[in-house]
């Protein structure tokens, strides 16, 4: 390693990010960059720990001690190049990761991580900057097509790679705009769009064909898609939401988390306030009280923008308990990433979170749209309710962030693939029930992250290469 001592002298420093007071203004990215030398100090704390368990918690197995001893030295031309080796897209992890390789990293056990996630973006924004990310079609063609349906991360690894091998490849989206989740799901405050358009230019320029408002099932027969390709990767994720099961979840002001997401970035993309699509007003929380049921990431991201619209009030109900805070963490628990963390960037923007709760009913104001939420405190071990706690909280629009149960079946069916017993695509090795078709990404696996989302569709990628391979 560049720096032998570093991990014991250099201490790890903040991660820079605009004030919450000034940020909740408007729709920016809140994240910044540490300047170069600093990043070179904290690249230099990486330790040779012999065993890189900072490694094997990123799903993409990224070469995370290979690029931090070049970035300690200085040597960011060669640190792109080692971090592409494993990530298609570092801009996106770079931004939205949860970092679980930083909660694996040896240094975890007793003192502060090693900033990987800030060098990881330093390094693939200095590239950019360089000019060091430039197309590199492949130089000869393979002959045979493929089309990929769904253009989230693991259907743009899929592509990336796909092309690579020399492939012509089709991206099939049926939203208006490419890049799944990221686009319409993650804020353009944690994910500015223009990140993702960026990344697809080259992609482009690379020779992958993407074709946007095109539907399966619907714009496009299924049976004219097996007929124009010699394959197929169904990419399109896991994007039925989780049901909220009580009384009163069917009333007027109640929404899935995801509807409300949608309709903000596509809101903050028009430049628009009372943005209308298919006739429908768009769901707002400008002055309202806004209740959001679940804690996970989709939850705080809806917390952010009610923020930014300017809601009344903000409360998260969380069913599980209070997170620990402090440190040294449980040893037990590492090298794993913890459920729930004591803070979050949407939680130090305002709000409130309350842990330690169910929701157990929705209460109607007299225009059969939601007034109220009933929730009770459960026990810390079992989560029951316990008696004698229970309490109500004004609420004019409630979200309901409690996950998603799996892929839309519509596509699934009309291609005839086999379900799993959790609702996902079966597909052994990538390769569903269909001749010629494969899986990848939240469709396959359910609900999961962009880092486990890219690994998925290179996987793919080389499951459907070998059948091309053989196929001929």
């Amino acid at each position: 390693m560049g720096r032998v001592r570093g991990f014991l002298e250099v201490r790890r420093v903040p991660a820079p990010e605009r004030d919450p007071r000034e940020r909740t203004a408007d729709y920016g990215e809140i994240f910044e960059l540490l300047p170069e030398e600093e990043l070179r100090r904290q690249g230099g704390r990486c330790m040779d720990c012999g065993i890189p368990f900072c490694q094997d918690g990123c799903p993409l197995g990224n070469l995370i001690p290979d690029w931090n001893d070049l970035v300690s030295r200085g040597r960011w031309r060669e640190a792109i190049d080692q971090l592409h080796a494993t990530n298609d897209f570092p801009e996106l992890t770079g931004y939205i990761c949860p970092a679980p390789c930083e909660d694996a990293c040896v240094l975890e056990i007793n003192d502060d991580p090693v900033m990987i996630k800030q060098v990881e973006l330093s390094i693939v924004e200095r590239a950019w900057e360089e000019g060091w990310i430039v197309p590199r079609p492949p130089q000869r063609r393979s002959g045979r097509s493929v089309a990929v349906v769904g253009s989230g991360p693991a259907g743009m690894a899929a592509a990336a790679q796909l092309n690579r091998r020399g492939h012509r490849v089709t991206i099939l989206e049926r939203d208006e705009a490419a890049g799944g989740l990221n686009r319409f799901g993650v804020p353009d405050h944690k994910l500015e769009k223009w990140i993702i358009d960026r990344r697809l230019a080259v992609m482009a320029d690379e020779g992958i064909e993407l074709r946007c408002g095109v539907e399966v099932g619907r714009d496009l027969d299924p049976g004219e898609l097996r007929e124009r390709f010699d394959a197929a990767v169904v990419a399109v994720g896991a994007r039925v939401a989780r049901p909220l099961e009580i009384p009163g979840a069917e009333l007027g002001g109640v929404h899935y988390a995801m509807d409300y997401l949608y309709d903000r970035n596509r809101a903050v993309a028009a430049g628009a306030n009372g943005w209308v699509r298919n006739g429908r007003p768009e769901i707002s929380a400008a002055g309202r009280r806004v209740v959001v049921v679940g804690a996970g990431d989709t939850s705080a991201d809806c917390m952010s923008n009610a923020h930014r619209e300017g809601a009344a009030s903000v409360t998260q109900l969380d069913t599980y308990p209070e997170p620990a805070g402090g440190r040294p963490r449980d040893l037990a628990g590492w090298p794993r990433t913890p459920k729930r963390l004591p803070t979050n960037y949407a939680l130090e923007e305002g709000g409130e979170r309350r842990s330690g709760v169910a929701v157990v009913a929705l209460n109607a104001h007299d225009d059969d749209c939601v007034g109220s939420v009933e929730a009770v405190e459960t026990d810390p071990e079992t989560r029951e309710p316990l008696s004698g706690t229970g309490f109500t909280l004004p609420a004019d629009l409630v979200l309901v962030a409690i996950g998603f149960t799996g892929p839309e079946p519509a596509l699934l069916d009309a291609l005839g693939l086999e379900r799993d017993g959790r609702g996902n695509v079966r597909a052994e090795g990538y390769t569903t029930s269909a001749a010629g078709i494969f899986c990848a990404g939240d469709a396959r696996i359910g609900q999961s992250l962009t880092v486990t989302a890219i690994d998925e569709g290179r996987r793919c990628a080389r499951a459907v290469d070998r059948y091309l391979e053989g196929s001929g």
